[in-house]
């Protein structure tokens, strides 16, 4: 069984220079092939009507509650990195547990990353 892939530097929420903003890094690795596919959205603190609604997405995915641990061969896995302002979060998920919030929350990474 292989690990997850770490996100690049490019991905990991970067230390504030004067604008801690909200930055989200979604990373899905496995399947058939075993490609890991990278999104990430930045948000400057300046756009706080934005920055606003990121963190709601943010604090509404349940971060410290247990999942089902449903990995196996060809399963997708999710590492999903956030942070606010205030805090720094960190998520691997099995593909099956992307739902509800955290597929709220994944989709929207992606579809602003597109």
């Amino acid at each position: 069984m292989s690990e997850s892939p770490q996100p690049t530097d490019a991905e990991q929420p970067a230390e504030s220079s004067g604008d801690p903003g909200v930055i989200v890094a979604v990373v899905r690795s496995g399947g058939i092939a075993g490609i890991s596919r990278r999104w990430r959205v930045e948000i400057a603190a300046s756009d706080s009507a934005d920055a606003d609604t990121w963190i709601a997405l943010i604090e509404r995915c349940p971060w410290d509650a247990d999942t089902e641990n449903s990995t196996g061969a060809d399963r997708f896995m999710w590492s999903i990195r956030a942070r606010t302002p205030h805090e720094r979060r960190e998520r691997e998920l099995p593909d099956a547990a992307v739902s509800g919030p955290w597929r709220e929350l994944v989709d929207a990474v992606r579809a602003a990353s597109a």
